[in-house]
């Protein structure tokens, strides 16, 4: 089998050293669509250095999105093809606001192997920190197609009930036909996103938008809309991969408010007849 679970769970945690400077957020922050239009003052806040605050999704590309879902494929008893990879979910707590610049260690080890049936589920930890101390921990659930099987743990279920009433917010969000082309340059080259030959390879017609990208403008969204553009605001952010979006797909993001302090979210591709692309979804925050 070419996921060994008992490997991979008692595998020792991988440490890394990792850097990020302000123009690595500039363009984090436009790969997710920041700067439409360029002048706003609310958007100056995502592109303009003197007045820079960081959008807590950085956390999944900073130093390069290392280790990242395919750094997750590298770990000990795990040996798959990347074409059948999907990632899966992601959870993120962010302990501290996260600086415009800054150095960390960020020590990564798989945390749960889950059998599926007709697939496996790694769950990869990341908890970095840096001098003054602990500022985000990730979690990375990456779905390995036709790996599961051999009789393990299915894991919880991850499903929520879905919120009742009519949302709080409902707001757009374009995706350039390019987008992805740009978000890979914050660190996740996956052929998936940019080679049609290899998208095929996996199933799809042509290449997808990187969930990452998705989740990042779903969270500037909610900043923007609900939290009064204060970025600071977040606590945590979770979301279930339901779907996938193509390069130029308009998102479709509702958001409902919740028990204090939780927002529940739901993204849906609205030129696809609002199929479903984030499920799950929740920003906890002050």
């Amino acid at each position: 089998m070419p996921i060994d679970a008992a490997k991979a769970l008692a595998a020792a945690p991988r440490s890394a050293e990792i850097a990020w400077s302000a123009k690595d957020v500039q363009l984090y922050h436009l790969g997710i669509g920041a700067g439409r239009p360029a002048t706003d003052p609310g958007e100056l806040r995502y592109t303009l250095e003197d007045r820079l605050r960081v959008l807590p999704s950085f956390a999944t590309v900073a130093g390069a999105g290392e280790p990242g879902v395919t750094g997750g494929l590298s770990m000990p008893g795990v040996d798959v093809d990347l074409a059948r990879v999907l990632h899966g979910g992601q959870a993120l707590r962010v302990h501290r606001p996260i600086p415009v610049e800054g150095r960390a260690t960020a020590t990564s080890r798989i945390t749960a192997v889950y059998d599926k049936g007709t697939a496996a589920v790694l769950v990869l930890r990341t908890e970095v920190a840096d001098a003054e101390g602990p500022l985000w921990t990730d979690d990375a659930r990456i779905f390995v197609r036709g790996e599961g099987g051999w009789g393990g743990d299915r894991g919880p279920s991850v499903r929520l009930p879905e919120p009742g009433g009519e949302p709080d917010r409902t707001v757009e969000r374009p995706t350039r036909p390019d987008q992805a082309l740009l978000y890979r340059l914050s660190g996740d080259l996956n052929p998936l996103h940019a080679d049609p030959e290899f998208a095929r390879l996996a199933g799809f017609d042509r290449p997808v938008l990187h969930g990452l990208c998705t989740y990042g403008m779903t969270l500037k969204a909610v900043v923007d809309t609900l939290l009064d553009g204060d970025v600071g605001r977040v606590r945590s952010y979770t979301a279930r991969f339901a779907g996938v979006v193509f390069p130029g797909e308009t998102l479709r993001i509702r958001a409902w408010r919740g028990e204090a302090g939780r927002l529940r979210v739901a993204v849906t591709a609205a030129e696809r007849d609002d199929a479903p692309v984030l499920a799950d979804t929740v920003v906890a925050h002050s």
